[in-house]
């Protein structure tokens, strides 16, 4: 991750990419949960890899941005550890309050995780719930009648 330099618009683009890299991620690993054997714990094993990649992401740009601004963006300087604690609490909705967006250009970030968060856990939930279901239908097709699944 870009940690070490300001949120320039070489930083920007790396995040960007970064985010569709996750999502480059996302639909291989549908892909492998429909082909795997087992899709259950392939999807759980997409969820355990995606998720936690999703908030480091965020992370990375909190940090980022809180150290460009000079720590007025939100209501205190975010360490590393800092902004991954307020991205987690965004992500779980549990919003402690100790840690705030203050700027406006803050809050609309903290805005956009607020949905990305939403896509994540509606839509890629979804893809990887039907995945599992294709991939167990594919499983019991390919299986011969009489022949206990695996």
């Amino acid at each position: 991750m870009p940690l070490d330099s300001a949120l320039d618009q070489h930083t920007v683009v790396v995040l960007v990419l970064g985010m569709l890299g996750i999502g480059t991620l996302l639909a291989l690993q549908a892909v492998g949960i429909v082909r795997s054997p087992y899709p259950r714990l392939r999807a759980v094993e997409t969820l355990s890899t995606a998720v936690p990649l999703f908030l480091l992401l965020f992370s990375a740009v909190y940090f980022l941005y809180a150290r460009e601004e000079g720590g007025h963006s939100f209501s205190e300087p975010l360490s590393r550890n800092d902004a991954l604690y307020f991205t987690v609490t965004v992500f779980a909705t549990v919003g402690f309050g100790d840690i705030v967006p203050v700027s406006q250009a803050a809050r609309a970030l903290t805005t956009c995780q607020m949905v990305a968060d939403l896509v994540l856990v509606g839509v890629i939930a979804k893809a990887v719930v039907g995945a599992v279901r294709i991939g167990l239908e594919r499983r019991r097709s390919s299986s011969s009648p009489g022949e206990p699944e695996p």
